[in-house]
């Protein structure tokens, strides 16, 4: 088994989730680029390796049992262990997007991505991850999945959203149960939101680099073994569910 702390990042061929991969990558780890596109995964783990990073692809489809679980051999037969997964992969769908005028199937859509792959892939990696010291889980969230932050006069937080924001705001649900059954054990899990991040999820419209945007997801990758779990976390600390 392998003493170098080692990591899977869902979703990290691009934008945010290559620049958490980048950051971990430059802490030492060894990190699993986790990705559908073959030629962008290959791409993405090139350039981590051109700066240093030991890097390796993770072919994925987090909508897919039969590619979740060859990641997890792929990761055990690399590593011997997990001690970090962060859940990246997402997709955002129509935006603005009423409930009156939603599309079915692009909620189903959604749903398969941005929740029930999360827990497809959290399920399937449990025991890598039982196999560290110190464990931990992040789970790529967002402000817009805050029903305080929604329902708060004034708060700005880009229009109605039909599908995605729902969805983000049943991720953090999942979470928090995550985190009761996790309690008596050593992994801590929580929630990131990156903020608004210029990347092709929202046509590059955002106000952050995809690098500021990663500062979060490492930050609570990295904790101590004291640290929180079962929250939600921006650059300026705990958001309300």
């Amino acid at each position: 088994m392998s003493e170098k702390m080692s990591a899977l990042v869902t979703g990290a061929n691009k934008g945010i989730g290559y620049e958490i991969a980048a950051g971990l990558g430059a802490r030492g780890w060894s990190v699993g680029v986790g990705a559908r596109d073959e030629q962008r995964r290959k791409d993405a783990v090139a350039r981590l390796r051109a700066a240093g990073a030991d890097a390796f692809g993770v072919p994925l489809d987090v909508t897919d049992g039969a590619s979740v679980t060859a990641a997890v051999q792929l990761i055990e037969e690399q590593a011997g262990r997990l001690d970090v997964l962060v859940n990246n992969a997402g997709v955002a769908g129509g935006w603005p997007e009423e409930p009156t005028t939603l599309d079915l199937e692009t909620v189903r859509q959604l749903m398969e991505t941005n929740v029930i792959g999360v827990i497809r892939v959290t399920n399937a990696m449990l025991p890598l991850l039982r196999r560290s010291a110190h464990p931990r889980i992040v789970n790529q969230s967002s402000h817009v999945g805050s029903l305080t932050l929604q329902t708060t006069p004034g708060v700005d937080l880009g229009g109605i959203s039909g599908a995605y924001a729902p969805t983000k705001t049943y991720l953090n649900a999942v979470t928090i149960q995550y985190a009761k059954e996790l309690s008596g054990t050593n992994i801590l899990i929580n929630n990131a939101c990156p903020g608004y991040v210029a990347t092709d999820l929202n046509g590059f419209s955002g106000t952050q680099t995809p690098e500021q945007g990663a500062a979060i997801a490492i930050r609570l990758a990295t904790l101590p073994d004291d640290g929180p779990t079962g929250q939600l976390f921006d650059d300026n600390g705990v958001i309300p569910w």
